[in-house]
């Protein structure tokens, strides 16, 4: 069982002081978190990709890399790249540069995103939403499989038998696959035999196991071993010594993004009694004290079938010392703790 941080980089008015702080300032205290990430033994670091003024990463290979040489063995992630709207052969450039770097721990999760700026931005129709995700996996599988790429599609020039360099240290460099819990995203993972990262951070995880078993479903009617696919969960939490104190300090930056992502989609006022809903026990925040955070992953494991959990924090803007000191709690308590119980179980199993 994998435990990890993925982190999506908010630069968003501090709840309390009303200060926001600079694109610059955020990515170097990201930085010193995937480091401290690695000190504390946990397995995975992502940073998603995002093309707005309340983001601050929109290359997340170039952070991660900013941390590759300070780290021993976390491997790096984005969480997503949007790859619709971007150039295979760079996202595969930049991530097997990034694997170079850090010597064999990069890895790529391709989406769609959960934002649409990056189209318009880089000159790509909604309308091709589909079809553009489809195309492009294609290319970024090609990429992965082979040094000499020959390859045409309808939305980039094509690729006569050229090269594609530098060639990554891992063979294959990984791909993932984020999906939202849309159905046709985990079978399109498993008939391409693929590791899957599932965003729950809604409703009851529990709900994600039929998902799940329909993904293996898919890989192995493919022909694919799906007892050795990975699946993630991407999910929104916070850990303090506490529960009280993990509630208290992580719902104000919760409740603001929520409403302001709310206000875009339409989505209903975000209040204390739909957050202290979500982080009981069949929800899906995972914020409380480490025994609290650890009971919840376990369960995940055990009733959804994931291999690695994502604890996504922060969730707006929060101080860089409570994120910091979650990550702590995340390495030196909460990983053990679920990675022993989860050996014993998966061994009677």
């Amino acid at each position: 069982m994998e435990i990890g941080i993925s982190t999506f980089v908010e630069t968003t008015p501090d709840v309390k002081t009303g200060k926001t702080i600079s694109h610059a300032e955020r990515l170097r205290e990201v930085v010193e978190e995937i480091i401290l990430a690695d000190q504390v033994g946990l397995d995975v670091f992502g940073v998603g990709e995002h093309h707005r003024r309340d983001y601050a990463a929109s290359s997340p290979a170039v952070v991660l890399a900013a941390a590759a040489p300070q780290t021993k063995r976390i491997r790096l992630t984005s969480a997503v790249t949007v790859l619709s709207s971007a150039d295979p052969v760079r996202v595969f450039q930049d991530f097997a540069t990034l694997d170079g770097i850090s010597n064999g721990r990069a890895e790529i999760m391709a989406g769609r995103g959960s934002f649409i700026e990056s189209f318009p931005l880089f000159g790509y129709d909604l309308n091709d939403y589909d079809e553009l995700f489809d195309e492009k996996l294609d290319l970024l599988l090609t990429l992965q499989k082979s040094e000499t790429v020959t390859w045409s599609g309808k939305h980039r020039a094509a690729i006569p038998n050229r090269g594609i360099y530098p060639r990554p240290v891992q063979n294959p460099l990984p791909i993932w696959i984020g999906s939202g819990g849309n159905a046709q995203s985990v079978i399109r993972a498993g008939v391409l035999g693929l590791p899957l990262v599932l965003a729950i951070i809604g409703g009851r995880p529990a709900q994600f196991a039929p998902l799940v078993d329909l993904y293996k479903q898919a890989a192995a009617h493919a022909g694919h071993d799906a007892a050795k696919l990975q699946v993630a969960s991407h999910s929104h939490g916070f850990i303090a010594e506490d529960d009280e104190t993990a509630a208290e300090e992580f719902f104000p930056s919760t409740q603001q993004a929520m409403n302001v992502l709310g206000r875009e989609r339409g989505w209903g006022h975000y209040n204390r009694a739909a957050f202290d809903a979500a982080r009981s026990t069949e929800g899906a925040l995972f914020a409380g004290d480490p025994e609290t955070v650890s009971r919840k992953i376990i369960n995940l494991r055990k009733e959804v079938g994931v291999t690695r959990f994502l604890l996504h924090v922060p969730v707006g803007s929060m101080p860089h010392a409570d994120v910091m000191k979650a990550i702590e709690l995340l390495g030196k308590e909460v990983a053990p703790a679920v990675r022993k119980e989860v050996a014993e179980w998966e061994a009677k199993q």
